[in-house]
């Protein structure tokens, strides 16, 4: 790797950590960066120092990297002696961070970003039940596999007991254990360009054991839950958090009952615990200092969004998405539906489609689905790359972990393939 492109890997780690360059970038970091000084760097940096707002800086610092890997791509050393071709580096570019930006997600350059992914289902359940953290292969084969498919984001659901270590999980699986394995997943994911969304999947209150899909987070450990995951990942913003996966509270109904627990939390209809409502999860993540994307599922299992704009909790960094569940068998599942009510929500914030599928590999459905969302630039992730077996109920997309598509998988990938 030259000296350039280690420069700007560097310099893309002080904009990834939040860190007010006022403060963190100094002589003494360039004492240890030598990279930096090898490019005129502290002393250009010294304009950059009125620049103290977060976000300002990763956006200018992103900008400051994109140009010195333009000089290396066009430096006489980088250049095929023979034709004058760029000559082809083994070295990654750093995944830039995203970012809610008016209805569009991007990258901190401003540049729009549409995430195709997966769900990688398994994280949620394996510890809890006692045999394992993930269900199938977590290594970088795998991950390959899901490339060749234009996948570029993975969604990893999370299980609130196993990460926290309570309640009877597992101590081989659980805590400290669970932390790193999933800490390690997505380094692995970042390494190969890929984006990664991080939900709380299965939880439940007091002392009973996660093993299921609760109708909301629940005030005992769903804050505990954020503060920690939140800390754990706070300075990569290539790290999407989505705080619950399926809210469903008065009964899974779409009513003004349900819009109130969902943002206020406490004593709610259906629910027979205290619930953590979403402003209280927003300000648990971003009292860490994590300004990563947040991502929050309307009603009725994620499918509703009529009212999730007026409900909108406050968010200091205006850094939320509104992420959407939509299957064949939800009553939001048609094109007049998505008009009506998805629409306006997309019109205002980035609406991103977390879980899409169908339990009858309809690909009429699929790809109607998936064309409004591309219509519209918005992303979304197919339930599910595990290899479960089964029919189309199952919504496994593949056979093997080499990427093998079933009837259902085979659906998604060619719709994915189109796009490239």
């Amino acid at each position: 790797m030259g000296r350039t492109r280690r420069a700007a890997c560097v310099l893309a780690d002080i904009a990834r950590s939040g860190a007010n360059p006022c403060t963190r970038f100094r002589d003494r970091d360039v004492a240890r960066h030598p990279e930096l000084r090898a490019v005129g760097l502290p002393h250009r940096r010294r304009a950059l120092l009125p620049v103290c707002d977060v976000r300002v800086w990763a956006a200018l610092a992103s900008l400051v990297v994109t140009i010195l890997l333009s000089v290396t791509a066009t430096s006489p050393s980088s250049l095929a002696l023979a034709g004058g071709t760029p000559a082809a580096s083994a070295d990654p570019l750093p995944l830039p961070g995203l970012r809610a930006q008016a209805n569009r997600l991007t990258d901190m350059m401003g540049q729009p970003v549409q995430l195709h992914g997966v769900n990688r289902s398994g994280t949620e359940y394996a510890c809890i039940q006692g045999w394992g953290i993930f269900s199938g292969p977590n290594d970088a084969a795998s991950l390959q596999a899901m490339k060749l498919w234009g996948v570029n984001a993975v969604r990893v659901p999370l299980n609130e007991d196993c990460w926290l270590g309570i309640n009877g999980a597992p101590a081989a699986y659980s805590g400290a254990i669970y932390q790193q394995a999933i800490r390690d997943y997505v380094a692995l994911l970042n390494q190969n360009a890929m984006y990664a969304i991080l939900d709380l999947h299965w939880s439940a209150p007091g002392t009973a054991p996660a093993t299921w899909m609760a109708a909301m987070p629940d005030i005992d450990h769903s804050l505990d839950f954020w503060s920690s995951v939140a800390g754990t990942f706070k300075g990569n913003d290539t790290v999407v958090f989505e705080v619950f996966n399926e809210p469903y509270p008065d009964s899974g109904q779409d009513s003004a009952a349900g819009w109130v627990c969902w943002r206020d939390g406490g004593t709610c209809p259906g629910v027979s615990f205290q619930v953590a409502g979403m402003q209280a999860l927003v300000n648990a993540i971003r009292a860490t200092g994590a300004t990563n994307i947040i991502g929050l599922g309307g009603l009725a299992w994620s499918n509703a969004l009529t009212q999730w704009v007026a409900y909108k909790p406050t968010d200091p960094l205006n850094n939320l998405v509104a992420a959407w569940h939509v299957y064949n068998f939800n009553a939001c599942s048609n094109v007049t539906c998505y008009d009506t009510y998805i629409g306006p929500a997309a019109a205002q914030v980035p609406v991103l489609a977390t879980e899409v599928g169908a339990n009858n590999c309809d690909q009429a459905y699929l790809n109607t689905v998936m064309s409004w969302l591309d219509a519209r630039q918005q992303g979304y992730l197919a339930w599910t790359w595990t290899a479960w077996g089964g029919d189309c109920s199952g919504m496994a997309l593949i056979s093997d972990y080499s990427g093998t598509p079933t009837a259902y998988g085979q659906i998604y990938q060619t719709h994915l393939a189109a796009l490239r």
